[in-house]
């Protein structure tokens, strides 16, 4: 039997049993409905973390650290296995230049967040303060940005956050807006080599201090004999201050929250803040450890011309005898994450599926009950055992087919909804909308895939039962 008489042969019979058939395969759409509407509000979750992530430029971000501040942590937070590094090195400016002339490195900037006065107004406030890179303007906590960005890489200028906005005029917070303030800072000087006099500007000075009689060590201290006179390394702390005009006001952290500079209040220009030579935490750890005056970082964020190069990059930083994290080493776990919420999601949603191929198996057991005289004069005519299971075969897959696209246009249609509900729900609390079911064109064509082949393993039962009858016992059945 030729495929078109079957196709012929299967619509007529289902049109016979058109109440029937048609609420098996209401059944069948209702089922893939509920499946793509689940697997959509997984996807839709998905792409909405990833596009987050992306703009903020962190798949292409490596953060680089030193072993030796690894080995502290662990120390505090053991059980953690480091490899054996006897001497780690420093993170220097030596260090940043080397890691800048890798390949596929666009960029590498500090991880740099102090702590200043802020004054202005008769107003005076102590906050974090964060540098921020001009690239930091295409990161979404911007979209929503009261004023505008930094105007260029020295300009001495400052956005900050609507908390500390409310802080400085809690009835006006806006009104800080193009406002000049002053920022009081510590700046680091470095001493020379051979200094170990007071700072001639009036600063604090952190140098070396040479064994003497007038100060020796305690007995119980352990010296090594490797000290110098010439490590006298150190610097001067001088208090500084830096007029600035509030250009803008952000709600959100910048980066997402996930950079320890996103947790500041009140951000400048991150050159502007390299060449006012702000003292930071690591300066005082460094004085200690380097064996020079240079400046050494906690961090250093390390910018790669493209996702793809991440793992490579972050190979050959390790190879240079730095530590190295991406947001890739978490987006693993994320991404195990989806996979077992959409396993889940599409266990969920199956069920409703399983209850419709069981719809499936009765209707054609009940056709094959109802037509067991066709059966008998179809077979009597030539009909083979295998032409009988084809035409229940097509049967049972016209429905699936048929119930997959009203299936997939109601789920469509249930995800649309699910966002205009979402939107509404967040632009009543005053957040911007979001898209959080989305159904890609693969989903289409798998959930049809998907319910012609559940359609058809629901009829292999009446297929075989009917191709099993006795023409002779069917043709007699009344």
């Amino acid at each position: 039997m030729k495929l078109p008489d079957l196709v012929d042969l299967a619509s007529g019979n289902l049109r016979s049993s058109l109440l029937r058939n048609g609420l098996t395969t209401v059944g069948i759409s209702v089922g893939i409905a509920s499946l793509v509407a689940l697997l959509s509000l997984g996807v839709g979750l998905q792409e909405l973390a990833g596009q987050r992530l992306s703009r903020s430029g962190l798949f292409n971000t490596v953060a680089v650290s030193t072993w030796r501040d690894a080995r502290q942590m662990a120390r505090r937070d053991a059980p953690l296995v480091l490899e054996d590094r006897k001497d780690p090195r420093t993170l220097d400016e030596a260090a940043r230049r080397e890691i800048g002339q890798l390949a596929y490195v666009t960029d590498v900037e500090p991880e740099l967040r102090f702590v200043a006065e802020i004054r202005g107004q008769e107003r005076s406030t102590i906050t974090r303060v964060g540098g921020l890179p001009l690239s930091a303007r295409n990161d979404e906590a911007f979209d929503t940005l009261r004023g505008r960005f930094f105007s260029g890489p020295q300009a001495a200028e400052a956005v900050v956050q609507l908390e500390f906005a409310r802080e400085w005029n809690e009835s006006d917070p806006y009104s800080i807006l193009d406002q000049e303030v002053v920022m009081r800072y510590a700046e680091r000087q470095p001493l020379p080599a051979d200094s170990a006099e007071e700072d001639p500007g009036g600063g604090l000075e952190f140098g070396g201090l040479r064994d003497t009689p007038e100060n020796a060590r305690p007995e119980n201290d352990q010296n090594d004999g490797n000290d110098r006179d010439d490590d006298a390394y150190g610097f001067s702390v001088v208090r500084r201050q830096q007029p600035l005009r509030v250009v803008g006001i952000v709600e959100e952290e910048p980066y997402g929250g996930m950079r320890s500079v996103s947790r500041a209040e009140f951000y400048v220009p991150l050159p502007l803040a390299e060449r006012l030579g702000i003292m930071e935490s690591s300066d005082l750890r460094g004085t200690v450890r380097a064996g020079s005056n240079q400046k050494t970082y906690d961090r250093l964020m390390v910018s790669v011309s493209s996702p793809g190069r991440v793992m490579e990059v972050q190979q050959a930083i390790g190879r240079l005898g730095f530590r190295t994290y991406s947001i890739l080493d978490a987006t693993r776990s994320l991404q195990r994450f989806f996979v077992i919420l959409d396993l889940f999601l599409g266990i969920f949603g199956s069920m409703a599926l399983a209850v419709a191929s069981l719809g499936i198996v009765n209707t054609l057991v009940m056709a094959v009950m109802e037509r067991r005289r066709e059966i008998g004069i179809m077979k009597a005519l030539g009909a083979s055992d295998r032409d009988i299971q084809k035409l229940f075969f097509v049967e049972a897959g016209v429905m699936g087919m048929l119930g997959g696209v009203a299936g997939v246009a109601l789920g469509w249609a249930i995800g649309r909804g699910i966002n205009a509900g979402t939107a509404y729900y967040l632009a009543q609390r005053d957040f911007p909308p979001e898209t959080v079911s989305s159904v890609p064109p693969w989903l289409f064509a798998a959930a049809i895939g998907f319910a012609i082949v559940v359609s058809l393993l629901a009829g292999l039962y009446p297929a075989s039962r009917a191709a099993r009858l006795d023409p002779v016992q069917a043709i007699r059945y009344e």
